[in-house]
């Protein structure tokens, strides 16, 4: 069931909401639960009993953990990662490890390969694996306390908005919340949660979906028909697709948590308005950034470790970045490649960028971003390699049947515009620069320009004492207020349309 499907938000999300605020206080977690095993069963309906028996044996490692100590208690904790990780080597990995050795194999002469049957990938496996493993190193490093509760525990893992797609919650971030008694519900707090997922859903289906169809065309195409430019029309729309659809997704889950008392970290910060490789990865998924750093870097030594082990620890942690990310040769190099960047940018990459005037360094970011989701994207190694290629003009095309007008409309070009504007701050940048302006004004009693308070009437009619910052934020709001029910309507137009939409997170 996606967020973006007519039986979510139409019947799913109204009827858990209303059951929400009609039943008594000690059965919303309960209810919560409930509807979170049923949303996941709708896609998953065979893997139910598998997570259900993967959080019961969480519960007891977690209060296993709590009444131990000393050599014992890391035991019982590297046991219990054994147990998640496991579930998720055979599940995600299994089919790539025996098909990368067939090929070694093969290039060995070998002729017998290895027989495997096809292992079906569980919807948002990583994800909750995750979430299961930052459960119990917090309760080794006592930041945060056993729950006795399994009710409790089961929500914090199956709470439908980040079952599947994240973003990544630690259990500490919200542990008061999954408390019922901790939670408020309020009119302030639900129109909140309903705007930002009225946001997310207009990324997804106004922006991601549209430039995702020229995306999908364009990486279909045979290198040797390839362009460069074609190529760079390619790389640009899944650029701003894969953002605008991870980025939906989180801004839907969080404002769904919001709407139901729980405060989910930010995931997303302007990521493609960054000027390095190390800025990008403070901004991107920050989740899945954080989480790699507190469970991972740290633990293998962090910052305090000799410069030549630091390295290698950022290149084993994108490789495992990638790696997580899907179970193919592409994200692997995806991740190695990252990896080798933050490394060049410790090394002197960072002290030569920083003597470049900003817009250097942010065309350098894109472009290294930009060449990392041919990777990402790419269907193998060898067609990210040729498509690379056809990009930057180093292949001469067989054929010229394919050219960008092919793949642009209106629609499509309107998307690439708005995409692009919005995938950086120059909104909220603009709107802070002009208030601060309008407020200088009236400090120093100079009577503004009218058109910058005219421009939209403004909800109340404003008397002569009324300052003009107020009515700055008044006319501001009417524009906020009429762009978010016109998002509103024209996503749900597509909603109920039935277009194909499935996030592309989903897959990891």
């Amino acid at each position: 069931m996606l967020f973006s499907e007519p039986v979510f938000v139409f019947l799913f999300l109204p009827v858990v909401l209303f059951l929400y605020v009609v039943l008594p206080q000690r059965l919303r977690n309960l209810l919560l639960t409930g509807a979170s095993l049923f949303f996941y069963a709708c896609g998953e309906t065979k893997f139910v009993f598998i997570l259900i028996a993967s959080i019961i044996l969480n519960y007891y490692f977690a209060i296993w953990i709590s009444q131990t100590s000393g050599p014992r208690q890391s035991l019982i904790l590297a046991l219990g990662i054994m147990s998640d990780l496991s579930l998720l080597l055979y599940f995600k990995y299994a089919n790539f490890f025996i098909t990368s050795l067939n090929q070694c194999l093969m290039l060995a002469h070998v002729h017998h390969p290895l027989s495997y049957r096809l292992i079906v990938l569980p919807l948002g496996i990583s994800f909750f694996t995750f979430h299961k493993i930052s459960y119990k190193v917090d309760v080794f490093r006592g930041h945060a306390l056993a729950k006795r509760n399994p009710l409790e525990l089961a929500l914090y893992i199956l709470f439908f908005p980040q079952l599947i797609a994240g973003p990544i919650v630690r259990y500490n971030e919200i542990a008061d919340a999954i408390g019922v008694e901790a939670r408020v519900l309020n009119y302030q707090r639900l129109c909140r949660g309903i705007e930002i997922f009225i946001i997310g859903l207009g990324k997804k289906m106004l922006l991601a979906n549209t430039v995702a169809l020229p995306a999908d065309q364009i990486f279909t195409v045979p290198t040797h028909q390839l362009t460069p430019a074609l190529a760079w029309l390619g790389v640009a729309c899944y650029t701003l697709q894969i953002y605008f659809d991870f980025a939906g997704y989180s801004d839907m889950a969080i404002g769904l948590a919001c709407i139901f008392g729980f405060d989910f970290p930010t995931n997303f910060n302007y990521p493609y308005s960054a000027d390095s490789v190390t800025d990008f990865w403070r901004r991107w998924h920050m989740s899945l950034s954080r989480w790699f750093r507190d469970y991972l870097y740290i633990p293998l030594g962090g910052n305090r470790v000799s410069l030549r082990r630091l390295y290698l620890n950022l290149l084993l942690v994108f490789l495992l970045c990638g790696l997580w990310h899907g179970a193919a040769w592409t994200f692997i190099v995806w991740g190695v490649y990252h990896g080798l960047f933050l490394v060049l940018e410790r090394l002197f990459l960072g002290k030569l960028l920083i003597r470049l005037p900003r817009l250097v360094r942010h065309v350098y970011l894109l472009l290294v971003v930009m060449v990392g989701w041919v990777f990402f994207r790419a269907a193998s190694l060898p067609y990210a390699l040729h498509y690379l290629l056809a990009m930057f003009g180093l292949s001469r095309p067989e054929h010229y049947w394919y050219y960008p007008s092919l793949y642009l409309d209106k629609q499509i070009m309107l998307a690439i515009i708005v995409g692009a504007i919005g995938s950086t701050p120059f909104i909220p940048f603009m709107q802070h620069r002009l208030r601060g302006h309008l407020a200088q004004q009236q400090v120093e009693g100079i009577q503004p320009t009218a058109t910058l308070i005219a421009a939209t009437p403004p909800i109340e009619t404003p008397t002569a004492e009324t300052p003009v910052v107020y009515r700055f934020d008044q006319a501001l709001a009417l524009v906020r207020f009429s762009a978010l029910l016109l998002s509103l309507l024209l996503s749900l137009l597509l909603v109920v349309a039935g277009t194909y939409n499935p996030f592309i997170y989903f897959r990891f």
